[in-house]
């Protein structure tokens, strides 16, 4: 066997023959050529194992598999970061694209240049099913190394995966060899940055190197369909709330922790009602943080909430308090 790459870039895709040529041309561009390029088809039905052969026979450092059963996303995954040989690792879905021929350069030096980071992280330009630009998800800030503990406070206190998809980071193999968590379905990556953040780092590149799709055929949508996330928000909350006050400085019975957790009930509760769903394992992850709360702080929240909420809405009205931070239109 030859000697380990720099970097594994793992391509897993299903049913994404449309997309694919894509994604593979954008990382044959890439002006870094230390890598190894694994693209795993998860039992497709399409045309995509000849769109992967093709590509095969064109570039030596392309391996491939065509998985005889259907696997599932997060054990698809693991089964390519099983494979994986680089001292990075370098997730592009079959649906995405790097955006730049200096994506791996980039995050590679990045990673290089702070041993105490986990993950390099950059912005990332979203497109639709036709590849046309929509606008440049950007919520990191400036440019350089972020605490890892930090950033898992502010995903929670925003109520939002800042770092992004796994076609938009690259991480460590040696930090994430136990892989995607199974037991999550819409959240599984989040879940995977929180677990490499609290091991260490991560550094921030606001230069948009990667193309994320956004189209109605991707698992996530489907599982936001079937409101796979609501209760794995509240799991996750549940799991990171006492070191989330600590990083914060704050009291686990603080007012802003109370306030936190009424906020993650309260709108569990009214999705769940607006869509008529209320599953036994939202019920469950309700109750795990109503028994932090206490039913009675729980009404004192919610009334402080109804009499706040018209301001609120005034401050977005008006624009002193924008919707999506971090967000721009793709430059014309």
């Amino acid at each position: 066997m030859s000697a380990a790459p720099k970097v594994s870039v793992l391509i897993p895709t299903f049913n994404y023959a449309r997309f694919l040529p894509e994604a593979i041309e954008s990382v044959l561009a890439q002006d870094f050529t230390d890598c190894e390029i694994l693209i795993s088809d998860d039992a497709s039905t399409d045309g995509s194992a000849d769109v992967i052969r093709r590509y095969a026979a064109r570039d030596a450092r392309i391996r491939f598999q065509l998985q005889e059963r259907n696997l599932g996303m997060v054990a698809h995954w693991n089964w390519c970061l099983g494979q994986a040989r680089g001292e990075y690792v370098k997730f592009l879905f079959g649906d995405d694209k790097l955006a730049s021929p200096a994506a791996l350069r980039r995050q590679v030096g990045q990673l290089d240049a702070e041993p105490a980071a986990v993950l390099a992280v950059s912005a990332r330009i979203i497109i639709d099913k036709d590849s046309v630009p929509v606008e440049i998800w950007d919520e990191l800030g400036p440019a350089g190394q972020k605490r890892g503990t930090e950033m898992i406070a502010r995903c929670i206190w925003r109520d939002r995966n800042l770092i992004g998809e796994p076609s938009a980071v690259m991480f460590r193999r040696a930090a994430g060899r136990r892989g995607f968590d199974p037991a999550w379905r819409q959240l599984v990556d989040q879940e995977m940055w929180f677990h490499l953040l609290a091991q260490g780092d991560l550094m921030y590149d606001p230069e948009p190197l990667c193309a994320f799709r956004l189209h109605g055929a991707q698992q996530t949508a489907r599982n936001r369909d079937s409101h796979v996330s609501s209760a794995e928000t509240l799991l996750l909350l549940a799991r990171y709330l006492e070191r989330v006050a600590a990083i914060s400085r704050l009291r686990p019975d603080s007012l802003a922790i109370r306030r936190l957790l009424f906020r993650s009930i309260y709108y569990s509760r009214k999705n769940a009602q607006r869509d008529s769903i209320h599953s036994p394992a939202i019920a469950a992850a309700e109750q795990q943080l109503m028994d932090r709360l206490t039913p009675r702080w729980y009404r004192l929240c919610l009334g402080f909430h109804r009499a706040t909420k018209p301001l609120v809405n005034l401050e977005r009205w008006v624009g002193l308090k924008p919707r999506d931070q971090g967000r721009r239109p793709v430059p014309r």
